[in-house]
């Protein structure tokens, strides 16, 4: 029993009748005082140096559009600019300090930036975003009827990470949950596949998953892992309340003391020749299952 007495037990876990409760702005949540022992600070990645390049048209208009961002440098070619000339012009509306469009040629541009980066001629040097720690995602989740997470057990591809957060925003998942070793990491090529969603849907690190995944059962969350060998499909199970959608990498899926301790494993009724889909393809569509069955479902992601 954990020592966080004001959390639901996992037997008694809420269908509020309310589905828009809690879209507060999860960084007020985030920063209320918590009741109980002190808590783990959450994990931050913006230590001095560790600023990474993010590119495209979209992940740095989005980045230029949320007001947690620390920007250091934008960048774009002369053909490009006019891309981000009114993301620019919004950001110096909240912005504390002046940000200062760099014009490169290409080839400059590119010798700024990782090897391959697929810029489209736009980038943006950033400070990595402050995780929420799960406590956190837990408390978020009290104000709320009806919570979606999802947890990835050690999926290390950037663009299927990427590629996850971005359908996580479009069907409102609150947070994605990923181990702090062996999985991908804020990047780039992460910030590009995930096409802006970085900046709406948190990536929340946890050093130990299955413990993590303990303390949201005890915040009244619903965990179900997807196995293809599991005897009942998603659609056949209640989706309702809080639940986390838990998926393991390719090949290797779920390991299995993630998988002793969801509460449920469902598969997705697949039937062509190929049985098994890319993680994010499977992400989605779970998520889209969610969504069809709890359209009032909170917007995800931290208020910007």
């Amino acid at each position: 029993m954990s020592k966080r007495k004001h959390f639901k037990l996992h037997s008694d876990r809420g269908r509020s009748s309310d589905p828009n409760r809690g879209q507060g702005d999860w960084h007020a949540a985030a920063s209320s005082p918590a009741a109980g022992p002190e808590r783990e600070r959450p994990t931050r990645r913006d230590q001095p140096g560790s600023a990474l390049w993010i590119f495209g048209v979209h992940p740095v208009s989005e980045v230029l559009a949320n007001k947690q961002r620390k920007i250091r440098r934008l960048a774009a070619t002369p053909e490009t600019q006019h891309q981000i000339a009114e993301p620019l012009r919004q950001a110096g509306k909240y912005h504390t300090y002046p940000i200062v469009l760099e014009t490169f040629d290409r080839a400059s541009l590119e010798r700024l930036l990782p090897a391959g980066s697929v810029h489209q001629g736009v980038a943006a040097l950033v400070e990595p975003l402050e995780s929420p720690d799960i406590l956190e995602v837990c408390d978020r989740a009290e104000s709320a009827g009806s919570s979606l997470l999802l947890i990835l057990d050690q999926v290390t591809d950037p663009h299927n990470v990427g590629a996850i957060l971005r359908s996580a925003a479009a069907f409102g998942a609150q947070a994605v949950i990923v181990t702090e070793r062996n999985a991908a990491s804020e990047s780039g090529v992460l910030a590009k596949s995930a096409s802006g969603a970085l900046e709406h849907v948190p990536l929340v690190p946890v050093t130990n998953l299955a413990r993590a995944m303990a303390q949201l059962k005890e915040a009244g969350f619903w965990c179900i892992g997807l196995a293809a060998e599991a005897s009942e499909t998603l659609a056949e199970i209640d989706l309702s309340g809080r639940v986390a959608i838990v998926l393991g990498a390719e090949g290797a899926g779920l390991r299995r003391l993630t998988r002793d301790t969801c509460d449920k494993l469902a598969r997705l009724p697949t039937a062509g020749p190929i049985g098994q889909l890319n993680v994010s393809n499977a992400a989605a569509i779970a998520l889209y299952e969610v969504a069809r069955r709890r359209p009032g479902l909170p917007a995800g992601g931290p208020g910007r």
